[in-house]
């Protein structure tokens, strides 16, 4: 089981560090033939990062809320 719950931390931050990748290479003019245009290639690394970040936040908010270990406003209403 921990594997697999590493597995699914390690892949969304994988995805996260190849939007850094791609949001670097847009600032510095390196293209990538993939997108169209080099803004859609930094607005992609964008969206990269923010989404990888998320899923992991939204990942341990959920584990620490199922092993009661939020406190205040993280608390889940019933």
């Amino acid at each position: 089981m921990r594997i697999i719950a590493l597995l699914i931390l390690v892949i969304p931050g994988i995805v996260a560090v190849y939007g850094i990748k791609l949001i670097r290479d847009a600032l510095f003019g390196e293209f990538h033939p993939v997108f169209l245009h080099i803004a859609l290639q930094g607005v992609a690394g964008l969206a990269f990062v923010i989404g990888g970040i998320a899923f992991i936040g939204g990942f341990i908010l959920h584990r620490d809320r199922k092993r009661n270990l939020t406190k205040g406003r993280f608390q889940k209403e019933d």
